[in-house]
């Protein structure tokens, strides 16, 4: 357990300096209040579902065309005044699973995840994994691992309740399955220490989130399963350009809307601000390894890395290491996005 916690610790400290320029652009998603919430039983035929707006089938964790994954994956969302709802359904002819302790590291089985920050502003966030044999592994983070940050595995979500079904037999090889599904129900409480958002959020607020699917290519080796050593493949709704779920700034967002609403049009300008910002941030980072010091601006950040960053960002100099600044408007005291050395950002709350 110790050692696997800690390679997938190095693994999501992935530097992500040379492909910020892949950056995909973020996934939206609408998730409607339900007046009759979800039985939690891994099934997808409640009403609730069926009137759901699904998702278009996850792409790979790259966003490259060419890595297409090979089984289909979909999720969908609903919330009322107690939770939110979320329900996935994943295509599979062999369904397997091993792992049986809670917060264990699950995605060393096939499993379904799950990423939300309330305010998005890259801190204070949480992780949800669940495999086949309803196995749950739930973590918060104060910030990233690139930052710092660790997963803290002793924090569980008081009332989460999940469910999985299976369309097939669970470890047969023997035999083809169809596909397994899997519900989660997370009580709003679960957030209330990580924002000072609203909560449970009120119609027309955004939060950012993620959703993950880890598929093992497994082999059938004298009757029973086998992961090979080439390793999983990372299938996500919001491509991240990167195989690293914990880059937050780059997750999609939902909006959570009444029955008969109209989703807003995305906030391009803000998407914009915050990229900008969040570019300067990765390049400062990888300037402060090369240096041993952090830049004065954007010129010189440019000159070093050969970086078209954005001109009209801002650069201080703390005690604590810098500020990156994007003024919203041409008046000095207009509003402006801004993010630390630790990359935490704001204004963070989505309109």
């Amino acid at each position: 357990m110790i050692l696997a916690l800690l390679l997938y610790c190095t693994a999501a400290q992935q530097s992500p300096d040379e492909w910020f320029l892949r950056w995909p652009p973020p996934t939206t998603a609408v998730a409607y209040r339900t007046a009759q919430p979800p039985v939690i039983d891994g099934r997808t035929d409640d009403p609730v579902w069926t009137s759901a707006k699904w998702s278009e089938p996850f792409v790979d964790i790259t966003g490259e065309r060419s890595r297409a994954p090979w089984y289909a994956t979909r999720m969908g969302m609903a919330w009322d005044d107690s939770a939110l709802y979320i329900a996935a359904m994943m295509e599979e002819p062999h369904v397997w699973a091993t792992l049986r302790q809670r917060d264990t590291v699950i995605f060393q089985n096939n499993d379904f995840e799950v990423f939300i920050d309330p305010d998005g502003d890259n801190h204070q966030y949480v992780e949800f994994e669940v495999n086949a044999l309803n196995t749950v592994w739930d973590l918060k983070l104060e910030q990233p691992y690139r930052d710092g940050g660790r997963g803290n595995t002793k924090w569980n979500a008081e009332g989460l309740r999940t469910a999985v079904h299976i369309r097939g037999t669970m470890n047969e090889p023997a035999d083809i399955d169809t596909s397994w599904s899997v519900e989660f129900a997370i009580p709003w409480k679960v957030f209330e220490d990580l924002t000072a958002a609203h909560v449970p959020p009120l119609p027309g607020n955004v939060w950012r989130v993620n959703f993950a699917r880890v598929e093992w290519p497994v082999e059938i080796v004298g009757g029973s399963y086998r992961k090979p050593a080439k390793g999983e493949e990372n299938w996500t709704w919001s491509p991240q350009g990167i195989v690293n779920m914990h880059q937050p700034e780059r997750w999609g967002t939902v909006e959570f809307l009444e029955e008969g609403m109209t989703p807003e049009h995305p906030d391009v300008a803000m998407e914009n601000a915050r990229r900008a910002v969040m570019e300067v941030y990765h390049a400062q980072k990888q300037f402060f390894r090369m240096h041993r010091r952090w830049a004065y601006d954007t010129q010189e950040l440019n000159a070093a890395l050969s970086r078209p960053l954005n001109a009209f960002v801002r650069i201080e100099i703390t005690e604590e290491g810098f500020v990156a600044i994007l003024p919203l408007g041409s008046e000095p005291e207009s509003d402006a996005v801004i993010v630390r050395q630790d990359s935490k950002i704001s204004p963070s709350q989505l309109p």
